[in-house]
């Protein structure tokens, strides 16, 4: 299933208007797909921007098309690095680094997706695009052919370009094999439901069923839960809603530390509700993405 198929299942599935999810999955990939109903959408480019956690094994001595196992192998090698080397080669992939997409990846080139010029045989060029990786380590190795690693990272990194380069600086060739997403931003593999948890694996056919329950619906301010928080007060509530700013001097001693005063966000807060999302900027709180 893709990523747009699980949203419209589960849509239906909790009788939804309107759903959106945070963060395509690869077909191949499982695990972790935060998925947003009604008013709750608005928080899904935040989600987005939030840290993921993935694990992927690196499947040595092939290069494939797709850079992962669902692809054709299109050359080999027989070179396997020993984990020192591998170990040796993981600090170039660490922090800001500069990445090329996969040839089938979604990037759009001159108007076209990637992934439709390479199925039709036209390799697109692709530039380098900067990504952040936080952390890049070696978990198992399985055997000689497979290694297994966990990747935290920021938005847009691609895990078959990191099995692809760190193979190629071992002096090797390589793809993702399996890749699991283990967190997006605050939600994590923990809370997840399965399809079949949440009654949606067997529709009967031609039958109506009652919607989903609610009870595995969490708040939409748990998509915000990684945004600092700042306690406004009901006037200062009010005037954001309106869509005012307030001077960031009458907030001094309330702006939390981790809340960048150079253009970073903050999650409003009043009376223990969320308002939404403002960002400090100029001296000014001002509303951004109101709730």
């Amino acid at each position: 299933m893709t990523s747009t198929d699980v949203v419209n299942r589960v849509r239906r599935g909790f009788d939804a208007q309107k759903a959106g999810h945070g963060g395509t999955l690869d077909p191949l990939a499982t695990g972790v797909l935060p998925i947003a109903f009604g008013a709750a959408t608005k928080t899904v480019p935040y989600v987005m921007d939030g840290t993921k956690l993935y694990r992927f094994t690196l499947k040595l001595g092939e290069a494939r098309d797709t850079d992962d196992a669902d692809g054709k192998v299109v050359a080999t090698s027989a070179v396997r690095p020993t984990n020192e080397q591998i170990e040796a080669a993981l600090p170039a992939f660490r922090g800001d680094i500069m990445q090329i997409p996969p040839a089938y990846s979604a990037i759009k080139v001159a108007g076209e997706r990637a992934y439709d010029m390479a199925r039709e045989g036209r390799a697109p060029v692709l530039e380098p695009r900067p990504a952040r990786v936080d952390r890049f380590d070696l978990v198992e190795r399985v055997d000689e052919d497979t290694v297994i690693f966990e990747v935290q990272s920021g938005k847009g990194v691609y895990m078959r370009s990191l099995a692809r380069d760190l193979a190629a600086a071992c002096g090797t060739l390589g793809h993702v094999a399996a890749l699991r997403r283990l967190r997006v931003g605050p939600f994590t593999e923990a809370q997840a439901y399965t399809l079949a948890a949440i009654s949606l694996d067997k529709p009967v056919p031609g039958e109506d069923t009652p919607p989903a329950s609610p009870d595995f619906l969490l708040p939409v301010a748990t998509a915000l839960a990684d945004i600092p928080a700042l306690a406004l007060t009901e006037a200062e509530a009010t005037d954001l809603s309106h869509g005012q700013a307030i001077s960031l001097v009458t907030l001094m001693g309330r702006i939390p530390r981790t809340a960048d005063p150079a253009g970073g966000l903050a999650r409003a807060m009043a009376g223990g509700r969320v308002l939404g999302l403002c960002r400090l900027q100029d001296g000014w709180l001002k509303p951004e993405r109101m709730l």
